[in-house]
């Protein structure tokens, strides 16, 4: 398999982590659309949100865990976004599950 992100979650591609476990990995985004941006992505590969199955869901409530874990340390009480894109027409570019979150300036009405 030739995907970027299980090379990054591998440690052959390096990465500005923010957060790692031995289920998920947190790194800054290397093109940030805001002031903050990260992504969160499982270990395991998932393609994306349409490939979420009872038997790998729980990797999913775990990245959630660990944004709110992220989002308060990082003292962003203004508020922040969690977007997923899902195929290539919602512009999905790499084909392993991520959740990039965005913060640091007014992001509405300008991406809702």
């Amino acid at each position: 398999m030739d995907c970027i992100f299980c090379k990054i979650a591998a440690g052959e591609i390096p990465c500005k982590k923010l957060y790692e476990d031995e289920q998920v990995l947190a790194f800054h985004d290397i093109d940030p659309k805001a002031p903050v941006h990260f992504l969160v992505i499982p270990k395991t590969h998932i393609g994306s949100a349409s490939e979420i199955t009872s038997g790998n869901s729980a990797v999913v409530a775990h990245i959630f865990e660990v944004i709110a874990k992220l989002t308060a340390q990082l003292d962003l009480k203004n508020g922040y976004r969690v977007v997923t894109n899902c195929g290539k027409d919602a512009g999905q570019s790499v084909e392993h599950l991520h959740f990039h979150v965005l913060a640091g300036r007014l992001l509405y009405p300008d991406m809702a």
